[in-house]
């Protein structure tokens, strides 16, 4: 990879092979032309927000199976703006890099991002089956009657929800929280973004009257969101309360410690790496390109509610996978350093 390309990057050990070799070096000329039209990171990752939402339009009313040539080609729209939204959600990162515009609203805003593609598309998937049911219908031996319709569509609609809330919202939100250890270890505290709840905490209660609100509801939004890849991580979290207590730097109290990633001794910092670096190949599949790669094909096959299914139970047990082997590497080193 160029190396101007790989100075944008987090690092090139947290990237899939599509992204590192596609996606990317794409997403670098997309930075550069911003770069020079002097946008904002921020204004880009709302653009992706815009754009990826704007797909649920196109995914809701495509079908080939009940619209023939057109309903393909909306199938093709759709996905080509997921892309898209996709392609600027890396980019708004790599363009921070590039230029020094990290902002802690940018950090939130990312986290945010897939969020809010996904609400809309799951709800126009739901009302996508709704309208064609015909092979669903058929495959399971119902009667296409309209009360029939309106009970799967309502189970449609609970799938999509645990799809979206426990589903892609909670991978995703392990995902990226698994990217941003792995690069603490990796590179230290500039080059990654590892939040906790208390910190951000800290941050909301200095906010005063003068803040806008949308700052202060993304704020409180982000303290739920990181509470909860701390919740979902207990033994990592026992590994880094003992690291702060053995390495870490007391305040002027003494009531409280600061962790310090340059002051982990290298050794246990290589050793976390080496644990952690084939954890993030796997983790790597909770993120966009795989997840994606499982919605064209059931959209384009015209079974968008099977991928609800996908989503809740091979999605999940790869997710439980990564958790249950990452804290298993955790709960060993935790207990190495309490001996």
């Amino acid at each position: 990879m160029d190396e101007k390309i790989a100075k944008t990057l987090k690092s090139s050990e947290t990237e899939d092979w599509l992204d590192l070799h596609v996606v990317r070096p794409f997403c670098y000329y997309w930075a550069l032309l911003f770069a020079r039209l002097d946008i904002h990171p921020n204004t880009v990752t709302i653009l992706s927000m815009i754009i990826g939402a704007g797909s649920a339009v196109f995914f809701g009313c495509a079908s080939y199976y009940y619209a023939g040539t057109e309903g393909l080609l909306l199938n093709i729209v759709a996905i080509l703006m997921l892309c898209l939204a996709d392609i600027f959600d890396c980019t708004d990162g790599q363009l921070a890099r590039m230029t020094g515009k990290k902002s802690h609203l940018g950090r939130i805003l990312d986290g945010l991002a897939g969020f809010t593609w996904f609400v809309p598309i799951y709800l126009a998937m739901t009302y996508r089956f709704y309208q064609h049911h015909t092979l669903e219908f058929q495959w399971l031996g119902i009667d296409d009657t309209p009360h029939n319709v309106l009970v799967a569509t309502v189970v449609v609609f609970a799938l999509a929800l645990v799809s979206g809330f426990m589903g892609i919202s909670g991978q995703q939100r392990l995902a990226d929280y698994y990217i941003q250890i792995h690069l603490f270890f990796l590179k230290g505290d500039k080059g990654a973004e590892l939040d906790n709840s208390k910190r951000q905490q800290e941050i909301y209660d200095q906010m005063d009257a003068q803040t806008p609100w949308a700052e202060r509801r993304f704020q409180k939004s982000y303290i739920g969101y990181t509470k909860q890849q701390e919740a979902s991580t207990p033994q990592f979290q026992r590994l880094m309360a003992l690291l702060r207590q053995k390495y870490g730097t007391p305040d002027a109290s003494g009531a409280a410690r600061t962790l310090y990633a340059e002051h982990i001794p290298q050794t246990i910092r290589d050793e976390f790496r080496r644990h952690s670096l084939p954890v993030i190949k796997w983790n790597g599949l909770l993120t966009f390109n795989f997840r994606s790669a499982w919605l064209f094909l059931l959209c384009l096959l015209d079974v968008p509610a099977v991928y609800f299914v996908w989503e809740i139970v091979g999605m999940g047990l790869l997710c439980l996978y990564v958790n249950r082997r990452h804290e298993a590497f955790c709960r060993k080193m935790a207990d190495a350093i309490e001996v």
